[in-house]
């Protein structure tokens, strides 16, 4: 599956603006907006939870050594 490029994205948007009228569009754009900066937060603090985890376990001595 791919993307939409050029003349698709501007079909998608005419359909958007028929569905939702010119008055929603703004509140639309607003909400994907902040729907999209939340996704990326949580989706940071996942990969930073998981980089702290991997330095604390190469951080930490392994048990005494038997030899």
């Amino acid at each position: 599956m791919h993307s939409p490029v050029g003349m698709e994205w501007i079909i998608i948007l005419v359909i958007v603006l028929l569905l939702f009228g010119p008055s929603k569009l703004p509140q639309l754009a607003k909400g994907l907006g902040q729907a999209k900066k939340e996704f990326k937060e949580a989706a940071m603090t996942d990969e930073e939870k998981a980089a702290a985890a991997k330095r604390k376990a190469e951080s930490q001595p392994e048990g005494p050594k038997e030899g």
